[in-house]
């Protein structure tokens, strides 16, 4: 639900949908408060239903409803509860002093998902989920049609994808024929938030034209040349399962190298991802080091996303005082791509610990995906002098929808933008540097240089 693609590879307006509703009877009276009821959430195309114990998720479509994620009460008081399972995630539902509407929140993703008490169950949910491959086309084209936001943007008619695709799908296609439409079918939005995971058939996944997705070799090569040719032979203090490397540089300069936001324990869930990277950050931002500092870089030039909560902890402790990261808003409407849920601000919150608010440089690339994105965007009115070195992040920020085809495959796409506080987004391009230079090309490292981080380390040189 909140896992990124890219993680995974490397380790408005409210509008309201009415949902046909089952007989009536069909249900016991839904229990009072938020533990317990059938909740339609706005935007992310869910349904909820609490029984007090036990948390349901259902995934809903215009013409179908399939069973999604289940998690059970892990604690809670008053008009809080939690619910957790054993894949890592952490569902929060709160009361908000109304009857009808509650507040859930996931665990890593900012910001609250507004939930709508509705009578009961959408009827799709109490029949069996269609199955065969015509079902599979016409529930993963729905999904699309009704939560991706970008087909505008990207110049594609989705309608005419339907048009074209939609004659080669009958009973009897294969699983190989339906896996290579459905990746025909978005493979033009070149989107590395579109994937389709076909079991043994096959997964299919890409990114922006001229980009690379981080993979474990590309980081352990960057890693080999970073600690050669930049550190001059010295090597990178490594934290949070390598995620995170650190060293000091010439000219009391700083440099942080993080290639994900997750992926720091053996525990997938947030709270033991967040706790380890306080761990690392009070380790490597000491009252001493950071009174000592007059320049540090960010490196995310290989980064593969993970947590945006994680993100806005490190940004905590890059300033002295509270400030805009970016607002969240999800698409809200299955017939409307122009109508979102009213936009969310965040903000970085100063962190009660020592904290570096000097000028920083951030280097970023093709190679900087999903939450490295957020964690950039968050730094962008960051108080004091921060510059952006490099090249366009990937263009994805979006938290990724996860939804289940008949047969067990599964689509995975985006629903979400994140805005400025003048209300732009960077979806497509990725966010652009302020100073361009080269990252990791065949001509860098034959020429044995690494022009971003000679660019950054020169700027914070003149203090």
């Amino acid at each position: 639900m909140c896992r990124t693609v890219a993680a995974t590879a490397l380790l408005a307006v409210t509008a309201s949908v009415a949902l046909p509703l089952a007989p009536a009877g069909a249900h016991a009276p839904r229990p009072p408060g938020v533990t317990g009821g059938v909740w339609q959430v706005d935007g992310y195309g869910e349904v909820f239903s609490l029984d007090g114990s036990r948390l349901q998720e259902y995934q809903v479509t215009g013409i179908s409803c399939i069973k999604g994620v289940s998690a059970d009460r892990a604690g809670g008081s008053g008009g809080t509860v939690r619910y957790a399972n054993d894949d890592g995630f952490v569902f929060t539902v709160r009361s908000t002093g109304r009857p009808d509407r509650a507040a859930l929140r996931i665990d890593g993703s900012p910001g609250d998902r507004g939930l709508r008490r509705i009578a009961a169950l959408p009827a799709d949910c109490l029949e069996p989920a269609p199955g065969g491959p015509v079902a599979a086309f016409d529930i993963f084209w729905q999904t699309f049609e009704e939560n991706y936001p970008f087909f505008a943007a990207k110049g594609i008619d989705w309608h005419a994808v339907r048009d074209r695709y939609r004659p080669q799908v009958d009973a009897h296609t294969t699983d190989a024929e339906l896996f290579a439409v459905l990746r025909e079918m978005v493979a033009p939005l070149h989107d590395a938030h579109v994937a389709v995971i076909a079991g043994e058939t096959g997964s299919f996944g890409t990114v922006r034209p001229g980009t690379e997705m981080p993979t474990e070799e590309m980081d352990a090569k960057v890693s080999a040349y970073i600690e050669k040719r930049d550190l001059k032979g010295g090597k990178l203090r490594q934290f949070a399962g390598g995620r995170i490397g650190y060293a000091e540089l010439p000219g009391e300069q700083g440099y942080l190298r993080i290639t994900g936001f997750g992926g720091y324990t053996e525990a997938q869930d947030f709270a033991a991802n967040s706790a380890v990277l306080k761990e690392t950050l009070d380790t490597i931002f000491t009252q001493a080091s950071t009174a000592r500092l007059r320049g540090l870089i960010i490196d995310l030039r290989i980064n593969g996303g993970g947590s945006d909560s994680l993100g806005l902890q490190l940004a905590g402790r890059f300033t002295d005082r509270p400030y805009f990261a970016y607002a969240k808003r999800a698409r809200n409407d299955p017939t409307d791509a122009s109508r979102f849920t009213r936009p969310q601000p965040q903000y970085v919150q100063p962190a009660a610990a020592p904290r570096y608010t000097g000028p920083i440089a951030v280097l970023t690339g093709g190679s900087t995906i999903s939450a490295g994105e957020t964690f950039t965007q968050a730094l962008m009115d960051r108080p004091g002098r921060t510059v952006r070195i490099g090249q366009n992040t990937q263009g994805v920020f979006s938290d990724v929808m996860e939804r289940e085809l008949p047969g067990g495959w599964q689509a995975v796409l985006p629903n979400e933008e994140f805005l400025t506080r003048s209300g732009q987004t960077f979806d497509g391009p990725g966010i652009p540097p302020q100073l361009r230079e080269p990252v990791f090309t065949d001509e860098e490292f034959a020429k044995n240089r690494d022009s971003a981080f000679d660019r950054a380390v020169a700027v914070l040189g003149r203090r």
